[in-house]
């Protein structure tokens, strides 16, 4: 079943426009990538999934149709959405930042498949850091600490938006280890990713966006094979 499902998704900035009838879909617990170059359009394709950009067209999740809702709306239904450039509360604690995102469930009995704890476990760099202003981490916390809170809102599928962008190979794996096993926990991914390697290490499917639209679809292997479109 597609959890996320795009179709004929046209967005614009003003009078500029900059997707062209995108078609594509994220099945439950699945990995996907979205590949292309800078400026092609991955990234709106991301934030008009979360009602940031104007659009025409379909984005449905979980079967209901969600373009015009709110970002709050769209969260709260279990799309979760880690930008690019973090947005990170800088003046408040690392604790704080995490708190925030919590979800604080409305008469529902489901347990939360994330804890503060289960954060710390698994970058126990935070752990160290829980008390410090988040202004003051290094790029790669940072990036630890957005990826961490946006699962505490506990979605059940969450966009990322080129989580290793500027960071040290180290962190790179760490990150790579980390969408792992958000798949572990039921969680489906859509990766907007330059570094192919990545990509191809962790995704069930791939997508190369051109210009605004979708110019490949397949599996890791199926891109491999296709010199030009890697090219």
């Amino acid at each position: 079943m597609a959890l996320l499902e795009i179709r004929n998704l046209h967005a614009f900035y003003g009078k500029s426009h900059v997707l062209h009838g995108v078609d594509m879909h994220v099945g439950e617990g699945e990995i996907v990538s979205l590949l292309g170059r800078n400026g092609v359009g991955r990234s709106t394709t991301v934030k008009a999934s979360m009602g940031q950009v104007d659009v025409t067209g379909s984005i449905r999740f979980k079967g209901e149709e969600i373009t015009g809702l709110k970002s709050f709306e769209i969260a709260h239904k279990g799309l979760g959405y880690v930008p690019e450039n973090r947005d990170i509360f800088p003046t408040l604690t690392v604790e704080q930042n995490l708190m925030l995102g919590e979800k604080k469930a409305k008469g529902s009995k489901k347990s939360a498949r994330w804890t503060m704890e289960d954060m710390y476990k698994m970058f126990p760099r935070l752990k160290e850091r829980q008390n410090t202003a988040a202004g003051v981490l290094s790029g790669g916390e940072q990036q630890m600490l957005t990826l961490c809170r946006t699962l505490m809102g506990d979605p059940d599928l969450i966009m990322i938006d080129e989580p290793t962008e500027g960071l040290a190979p180290k962190i790179v794996d760490l990150v790579a280890e980390y969408l792992k096993e958000l798949k572990n926990r039921g969680i489906s991914v859509l990766l907007v990713e330059q570094k192919l390697a990545i990509a191809l290490e962790i995704s069930q499917r791939v997508y190369v966006m051109g210009h605004g639209s979708i110019v490949f679809e397949g599996t890791p292997d199926d891109l491999r094979k296709n010199a030009n479109v890697r090219k």
